[in-house]
């Protein structure tokens, strides 16, 4: 009688095949780790432009203006100017208003050309959007047209 010692290809067949399934598993969890990470990543940084904002306001009186055409952007518009040639700030660059320095960098969004909307409703009103990726998130309000890829739309205003 021979002893014959090792696995069957049977036996390794089915250690490969449940090896898979948990990989398989952990790495969709992963995926959803790294949403909601974004997710928070979007609502610090509205959270900072929020702040950004309120100090402008207190300077001068009003939140800064915005137009159809630039809803990537933020004007900082001056007192006396009503949203007319006055230069714009982009996402991603610093944004000041004449001398004051209202934030170093201008957030953009986590993934590659994602910026937020900020949207100018009167001197004493705004919001400010982004994109979430966790439809689950209790904050989402569903907006295909702003948000067609996850259809979940974070808002925020003073």
């Amino acid at each position: 009688m021979r002893n014959k010692s090792g696995f069957t290809l049977i036996e390794l067949l089915v250690v490969i095949s449940i090896i898979g399934i948990l990989t398989s598993l952990v790495m969709s969890n992963m995926n959803s780790a790294r949403e909601r990470a974004r997710d928070t990543q979007r609502k610090s940084d509205l959270r900072s432009i929020q702040t950004a904002l309120r100090l402008y306001y207190n300077d001068a009186g009003r939140y800064p203006c915005s137009t159809a055409e630039a809803v990537k952007r933020i004007k900082g518009c001056d007192i006396q100017a009503v949203c007319a040639n006055v230069a714009a700030c982009n996402w991603g660059s610093q944004w000041m208003a004449g001398t004051t320095v209202y934030m170093n960098i201008l957030p953009n969004g986590p993934l590659p050309d994602e910026k937020y909307q900020y949207t100018y409703i009167d001197d004493d009103s705004y919001t400010l959007d982004a994109c979430l990726e966790n439809k689950s998130d209790t904050k989402c309000v569903t907006d295909a047209i702003l948000c067609p890829a996850s259809s979940c739309k974070y808002s925020v205003g003073p």
